[in-house]
């Protein structure tokens, strides 16, 4: 207790003396901690304290994609029974205009899961970055990093997070500046083609495998069936589909 008295009334003892005493670390420690705070206030965030708080990031934006796809799912899933109820109709046109929102949605769903996927390489590779700084003291430059930030950047989901990112590592030293591609990719031809596919597959599976060509199927139906392609209620659901999945293909 005479150690403890002295720590609290003596403000000239010193503790560089008496570092093996208990009653002297709660003031080593708030030197410590003083020190900490203006080397941050100096020099800025730690390597370590940067690399946390950009895998916090990552795991964020990997739950933003996880929801997503989850949303993607919901509404494709509707979607194909629409399809599939247009196909029974006979109303191969609207089938396939719905079919082709399908296809989008399945090929944004890949590209969702690989950017997902990505996020995680990126923080794999940020915890070997904090590793090594421990050794050299410093972040080092990785290609790795930056090729996956580039590929990640044209997303729209996490284009904004990204760009912040790849900023503050751009400054840390961890990447290079770059140089964004803008160029965009024209899939009209290949969706077209998947959408044909997707209504086969939907016409082979409706009919136990007696249609299976989409083109072998009429796109006008008999005078006794046009009572159910004005089937208003047929239409606002696909049109309602259609609008859910262009908003999240949108996203």
């Amino acid at each position: 207790m005479a150690w403890r008295s002295r720590v609290a009334t003596d403000p000239n003892l010193d503790c560089s003396k008496l570092i093996l005493n208990p009653y002297c670390q709660p003031q080593l420690t708030y030197s410590s901690n003083i020190m900490q705070t203006i080397n941050r206030f100096l020099y800025g965030p730690t390597p370590e304290e940067k690399i946390r708080a950009w895998q916090t990031k990552i795991r964020a934006e990997q739950r933003t994609l996880d929801r997503e796809m989850r949303q993607l799912d919901t509404a494709t899933s509707k979607a194909r029974q629409s399809v599939k109820q247009l196909a029974t109709k006979g109303d191969v046109k609207s089938a396939r205009i719905l079919a082709r929102e399908v296809v989008r949605s399945n090929k944004q769903k890949d590209r969702l899961s690989v950017s997902k996927a990505r996020l995680g390489s990126i923080s794999t590779q940020l915890s070997q970055q904090l590793a090594m700084s421990k050794v050299t003291g410093s972040l080092q430059r990785s290609t790795e990093i930056m090729k996956l930030s580039n590929s990640l950047i044209r997303l729209p989901q996490i284009t904004q997070t990204m760009r912040e990112m790849s900023m503050e590592m751009t400054k840390a030293g961890i990447m290079e500046e770059m140089l964004e591609d803008t160029l965009a990719m024209d899939e009209d031809e290949e969706l077209e083609e998947e959408a044909d596919a997707e209504v086969d597959k939907v016409l082979f599976d409706l009919t136990n495998g007696k249609l299976g060509q989409a083109g072998s199927v009429r796109t006008e139906l008999p005078p006794s069936q046009e009572a159910d392609m004005e089937d208003e209620e047929t239409e606002r659901a696909m049109e309602q589909y259609r609008q859910q999945l262009n908003g999240l293909l949108s996203g």
